[in-house]
């Protein structure tokens, strides 16, 4: 498995719904979760890699499984329709600030939702010659 790669960039229709890249869907499969992340985006997660973190979540003590709770009370499972669409819920639409221009970015193990004015924003900063060479000296590329 190569992990989930490249840059698509879509719209919304009216009814919220974005098409999800022909060369996601292998990886992340017509079932998937999406919730919040760390950053202004959502993330999505394949049905197995959500089950992998649910069974690590499962074997944390309570209190720690407790600290999780924003991450599954925010999330979401997706099934794409007949035409590779999904639905992206309005209130997790809010909470990035997507209003139409959706980047939808492949992240290694996931898949990450970005309203495109915060993605072209992150990705400058994140692109610049210093962070890149500081990326390929951290993983001796």
């Amino acid at each position: 498995m190569a992990g989930m790669t490249g840059t698509y960039e879509h719209t919304l229709d009216s009814k919220g719904r974005v098409f999800i890249p022909s060369r996601l869907r292998p990886e992340l499969g017509d079932i998937f979760y999406l919730t919040i992340s760390v950053d202004k985006c959502l993330t999505a997660y394949s049905q197995a890699s959500w089950d992998r973190f649910y069974e690590k979540v499962l074997a944390m003590p309570k209190r720690q499984q407790l600290r999780m709770r924003p991450l599954f009370a925010n999330a979401c499972r997706c099934e794409l329709d007949g035409q590779g669409r999904v639905l992206l819920p309005q209130k997790l639409r809010e909470r990035i600030g997507l209003d139409k221009d959706l980047t939808i970015v492949g992240n290694g193990e996931c898949a990450e939702f970005w309203a495109t004015d915060e993605w072209n924003r992150v990705t400058e900063e994140e692109s610049s010659e210093e962070n890149l060479a500081s990326l390929y000296e951290e993983i001796d590329f």
